[in-house]
């Protein structure tokens, strides 16, 4: 599966340094193409989610990471995904067989973002950008280095 995603982890960080936010969009919509086919060739639909949101956290730390830097609304409006977000709170919710700590910092951690993605019609501020980039960071940090 790795194989199939890095493709497009490169050219979603390509079109980020290039401020190409409708490509990074584009290439954003086709990585969740690519997971959920293979997560589908391995037939396990939990584990196809925690990928799911294991992707998104990280697309998410990139993307944050680059807008904070050059910032632009549209480069922020690509985080207004608060339906996205509720799907992953939901998903993890019905989970209760990872009672894992981990699991439990990225349920807070959800919650913590979606207010501040969850806008509306208004615009994502740098400073809600940054707040989210922190909070994905630490999340990846905690992810990578858990024991």
């Amino acid at each position: 599966m790795g194989n199939s995603i890095t493709p497009h982890a490169k050219a979603i960080i390509e079109a980020a340094d290039k401020r190409n936010w409708e490509h990074v969009r584009q290439e954003l919509d086709r990585t969740q193409s690519s997971v959920q086919q293979a997560m589908n060739e391995v037939h396990d639909e939990k584990l196809s989610q925690l990928v799911s949101l294991g992707g998104w956290l990280r697309g998410t730390e990139v993307l944050t990471s680059v807008v904070k830097e050059h910032f632009s609304a549209d480069g922020a409006e690509l985080l207004h995904q608060p339906d996205l977000l509720s799907y992953f709170q939901t998903r993890l919710q019905a989970m209760p067989e990872f009672n894992l700590p981990i699991i439990h910092e990225i349920q807070d951690a959800l919650g913590e973002v979606k207010p501040l993605i969850d806008v509306g019609d208004r615009h994502i501020p740098p400073e809600s950008v940054k707040k989210v980039n922190d909070i994905t960071t630490r999340l990846d940090h905690g992810i990578v280095t858990r024991d």
